[in-house]
């Protein structure tokens, strides 16, 4: 077996000669405990030395991102290539793919192997002839130096100080230019103060000044090229019966030199931002999808670092720059805030009022998820960031519907929502409670009629039944009120059975019915009368 051992100095190939003690692993430090018996473990084959830092600095950068440089592809095909059927023993194991790849050798990483440079390492001095220990240590020496400054100037970390600075710089900006342009209102507004009324946009009003001057020259300047034209002659029509009072031509030089600064100010704004948002896109594209450039840069600024803001929990991350309301939301005991920085986001922006939190949780775990891959992600490419973003907007409008979701089968017909109708809170008067009158149904008016005309045909039909009575005897005159009254009682009870089966029973019945009782008692009282006029007569 051949082990590959990289020094400061150069690589070194060396030769096991016992490989039956590479099985135990626990024991091996021992044979390495002295120069001698690491002489009789292990033999230096070859040495290739570097030629100078510059080398050793390609070597040992090409060494850490797991590739082969020029110098180890030069030993390994001056050496190993040779005895192709040994094994090579080598630290990583990300290089020994590569090598494995390019130069078709076998390598092998274990813990022993591992175990087994630790060894050679500790006696290096010893195994490695013909270099004095003082070279070795300005070698390691000059190698750390130089290889702190290439990680230095090219380590993705310092690269995101960029961001931080650009972004510290745009807020610094926007303060100076809105302390600026409120200097310029407040100045040029007590010369011509319907100015500021009518033109709204900071960056036009600064230009229209710096062009204008004198309120008396608005008349003969053209301002097409900034304002509109209803605009522009309003401004024409307001500087003739302007309010506002005369200033010296030095005030007027001193307001545009301002205007001047406001204008130049905001281009270097506009190209810091470009730079901003090309850099965003470079260094962190899937963050930059999912909450913007400017919300990004100031998540990064806040945390220090791409780096370190990957080490913060998508919680942290929710309420990342709103640590002064938690602190005292936890003190006071009172409910913790729902998000910092992340609030400006424009998917939290557009969320309503009630939903903004369960938005802005869902956000910020997709964006942990977005950091993490951008600060420690091969890929540079943004469909992560694309992909959660739609599922984010997907997220959003399933909470603005409340929550309605399709279900198959039965459960559909539960699932549909009712048709919107507006209900207009105005409330219109009723009309109908002014009346008094007792309202019926027209079935009710009907039963109503039929009863009063029964009763009018009644005392038609009993004229006859007075007269028959009357031509009897004088008996059966006293016994008329006793009839008369049993058929007003039995005519209630027909009269009320008939409302409610809403049925005419036939009149020739009725007649039999009322007019029999009377008849049978007559008779009856004619025969005692007979009966007792005979006893009389005897």
């Amino acid at each position: 077996m051949l082990v590959l051992f990289e020094t400061a100095a150069g690589y070194a190939i060396f030769k096991v000669l016992d490989e039956q003690k590479l099985q135990e692993v626990d024991s091996l430090w021992k044979e390495f405990e002295t120069p001698e018996k690491a002489n009789k473990m292990v033999k230096l084959k070859h040495f290739e030395k570097f030629q100078d830092t510059t080398e050793a600095l390609a070597a040992a950068t090409a060494l850490t991102e797991g590739k082969i440089g020029k110098s180890l592809k030069k030993v390994l095909k001056k050496v190993v290539a040779k005895e192709a059927h040994e094994q090579l023993a080598i630290t990583d194991a990300k290089l020994g793919g590569a090598i494995k790849e390019k130069l078709n050798l076998n390598c092998v990483h274990s813990p022993a192997v591992a175990e087994l440079m630790r060894g050679i390492r500790n006696q290096m001095e010893g195994l490695i002839t013909g270099l004095p220990p003082r070279e070795i240590s300005a070698m390691s020496l000059g190698l750390a130096h130089s290889l702190s400054r290439y990680k230095l100037k090219f380590s993705p970390d310092k690269v995101d100080t960029m961001i931080v600075q650009a972004i510290s710089l745009l807020d610094d900006l926007d303060k100076e230019l809105n302390n600026y342009i409120m200097r310029c209102r407040e100045w040029y507004g007590w010369h011509f103060p319907e100015l500021g009324k009518i033109i709204t946009d900071n960056l036009a009003y600064c230009k229209s000044v710096r062009k204008i001057g004198a309120r008396t020259n608005v008349a003969t300047t053209d301002l097409s090229d900034i304002l509109p034209e209803e605009v522009e002659a309003e401004v024409k029509l307001a500087a003739e019966i302007s309010m506002g009072t005369e200033v010296s031509e030095e005030d007027i030089l001193n307001v545009r030199h301002l205007c001047d600064q406001v204008i130049e100010i905001s281009e270097y704004r506009t190209q810091l931002y470009d730079y901003l948002k090309n850099r965003m896109m470079a260094i962190a594209p899937n963050l930059t999808v999912m909450v913007g450039e400017l919300v990004g840069a100031r998540l990064i600024s806040h945390a220090g670092s791409l780096l370190n803001l990957a080490k913060h929990p998508a919680s942290t991350v929710q309420i990342l720059g709103a640590e002064k309301a938690l602190f005292r939301a936890l003190k006071t005991r009172r409910d913790t805030p729902k998000y910092g920085l992340i609030y400006h986001a424009s998917l939290v922006g557009q969320s309503n009022a009630k939903i903004k939190g369960k938005i802005s949780r869902s956000l910020a775990a997709k964006t942990a998820l977005a950091i993490r891959y951008d600060a420690l992600g091969e890929d540079t490419d943004a469909t992560m960031g694309l992909e959660n973003r739609a599922k984010l907007e997907a997220r959003l409008r399933q909470l603005e519907e409340r929550g309605i979701r399709r279900i198959s089968g039965t459960g559909k017909a539960l699932a549909k929502a009712d048709k919107y109708q507006h209900k207009s809170d105005v409330k219109v008067y009723d009309p109908s409670g002014d009346s008094t009158l007792p309202t019926t149904s027209k079935k009710r008016k009907i039963e109503e009629v039929e009863p009063a005309e029964e009763e009018e045909e009644q005392p038609v039909q009993s004229k006859p039944k007075k007269i028959k009575k009357e031509k009897g005897v004088a008996a059966a005159a006293e016994a008329e009120p006793p009839a008369e009254a049993e058929e007003a009682e039995t005519s209630e009870p027909k009269k009320k059975k008939k409302k409610k089966h809403k049925a005419e029973e036939p009149k020739p019945e009725e007649e039999e019915v009322v007019v029999s009782p009377p008849e049978q008692t007559t008779e009856k009282k004619k025969k005692k009368k007979k009966k007792a006029k005979e006893t009389e007569g005897e």
